[in-house]
């Protein structure tokens, strides 16, 4: 039963985090992928467990530090993969500076670690909610 309950909450993290970024990416660009959904969800997924487990204590920057280094690193492999092994040129940041192969820069990480404010607000709401539930069930 708790493998069943983890994966549900994953599902639904990764939904809401996927649908979240397309809908931040729909208002930036105008345009959004599909890949997107599953890039970003994979990120809030391991973004909230970093936040809400044993590392909920560290401070917002070192937050923002550690959340911008997974994303760019998630997305610089997301992007080998689907940009320049499966050719579908969903992202290039070739005309950047400090980029990667086209795939992360300087700019672009800055972002994310911004984004990792609003997703730690987040976060803690949630643990703020499960807490007053869980004390209210334990309490009668």
């Amino acid at each position: 039963m708790v493998i069943v309950k983890k994966t549900l909450k994953r599902i639904l993290l990764m939904t809401s985090g996927g649908s979240a970024y397309v809908g931040i990416e729909l208002l930036w660009r105008h345009y959004s992928h599909w890949s997107m959904f599953f890039v970003s969800g994979i990120c809030f997924v391991i973004l909230f467990e970093l936040y809400t487990g044993k590392n909920k204590d560290l401070t917002i920057p070192e937050k923002c530090v550690i959340g911008s280094a997974i994303i760019t690193a998630i997305e610089f492999a997301a992007g080998c993969i689907v940009n320049i092994w499966l050719g579908m040129e969903v992202w290039n940041y070739s005309n950047l500076p400090f980029n990667l192969l086209g795939q992360v820069c300087v700019m672009y990480s800055t972002l994310w670690g911004l984004l990792c404010l609003p997703i730690d607000f987040f976060c803690r709401n949630v643990l703020k909610i499960k807490e007053k539930y869980s004390k209210k069930l334990l309490d009668g």
